[in-house]
């Protein structure tokens, strides 16, 4: 089982047009349940020239000749390491233990699109171990982790119309079928159509996630949530990004969460605020600033924006969320959640 966007070591890398994340992506490797992914090394192009020159699987992926030489392995895993030190691709290893030892399975990867905003997704995996859902699980994570992390709202994929595991795994995924293309199969020496796959953050993590309440046949329920602008001595502003695995992962928001049951939206603020950043805020220290009245697809969410000055102890990423200290006139810079991009301009304004 196969998808073709992992490329050769000689073909130039595609440069992102969108400028990178204002922020390091998290350190590798990724785990899931039963895999490790890892960046390529030296010492993995034995096992990958010894997975992958075999017609079963090279002939699933377009940038591969066949007979693959052991040679384009070390080429490879030089050019993936140089790609990711420039931020424009992540070609990792897909590995799992047998009898305590590492073994690689097969590779899975990003390459940013020229198109701001959008990433490939690539993968493949040895024949020894197709029906085993390696695929999945792995494509899966590296896509949730690309959304998660990287300047992008999308991630898109292309499959040949003559694999349908591999479009089994991305409609597993959640990915849509968007269109039909050609692409060349270097291994089949010529072009082959291709389905084209894509899918967004609410596709990836899911549209709700529990986060909305009941509400009488034919109306959406109403989900209340307290935001905080903490505002600091140069009078920056902190921004969140939501951390993988979370609904709208990967956009940049003011520190808050849900008002649950019973709680004021002052007191539920107290709250998150000493779960997500470690920090001791008094009702007093908050100030009501504005609020944000906005429609989902499944829930409307109004949300009051209170300003902080003060507070106790240190800021602190306690949920894995990337935090950034934004001075006013930046923070259009940032992809936020669309009930949150109303209150930028009436907060730069005041600030």
């Amino acid at each position: 089982m196969g998808q073709g966007r992992l490329g050769r070591a000689d073909m130039k890398p595609k440069q992102a047009r969108r400028p990178p994340a204002p922020h390091v992506p998290p350190a590798f490797p990724l785990r899931t349940e039963r895999l490790v992914l890892r960046p390529l090394a030296a010492n993995d192009a034995d096992a990958i020239h010894r997975l992958v020159n075999d017609w079963e699987v090279v002939r699933m992926l377009t940038r591969l000749p066949f007979p693959y030489p052991r040679a384009l392995a070390d080429e490879w895993i030089a050019s993936s390491a140089r790609q990711m030190a420039e931020g424009s691709a992540y070609h990792l290893a897909i590995t799992g233990d047998e009898n305590g030892q590492e073994m690689l399975i097969g590779c899975v990867g990003v390459r940013l699109d020229e198109t701001p905003g959008a990433a490939d997704l690539g993968y493949w995996v040895g024949k020894r171990f197709w029906g085993h859902g390696v695929a999945t699980e792995a494509a899966g994570r590296v896509a949730s982790w690309a959304l998660a992390n990287l300047a992008i709202d999308r991630v898109r994929a292309k499959v040949l119309l003559d694999n349908p595991a591999s479009a089994a795994v991305l409609r597993r995924l959640g990915f849509r079928e968007t269109g039909v293309d050609t692409e060349e199969v270097l291994a089949r020496g010529g072009a082959q159509p291709v389905t084209v796959f894509e899918a967004g953050r609410d596709d990836i993590f899911g549209r709700v996630h529990g986060e909305a309440v009941a509400a009488p046949a034919g109306a959406k329920p109403v989900l209340l949530v307290a935001a905080c602008a903490l505002i600091d001595a140069d009078t920056r502003v902190l921004l969140a990004r939501r951390p993988e695995g979370k609904r709208l992962a990967g956009l940049w928001e003011f520190p808050g969460g849900k008002v649950n049951p019973g709680e004021t939206p002052e007191v539920a603020l107290i709250r998150e605020l000493r779960e997500e950043l470690g920090i001791d805020v008094t009702e007093a220290c908050l100030a009501p600033f504005s609020f944000a009245s906005h429609a989902y697809e499944t829930f409307h969410l109004l949300m009051p924006l209170y300003l902080c000055r003060r507070w106790q102890g240190f800021v602190r990423p306690l949920e894995g969320q990337a935090l950034a200290w934004v001075r006013p006139d930046r923070l259009g810079e940032y992809d936020m959640p669309a009930a949150d991009k109303p209150l930028v301009p009436l907060l730069r304004d005041f600030l």
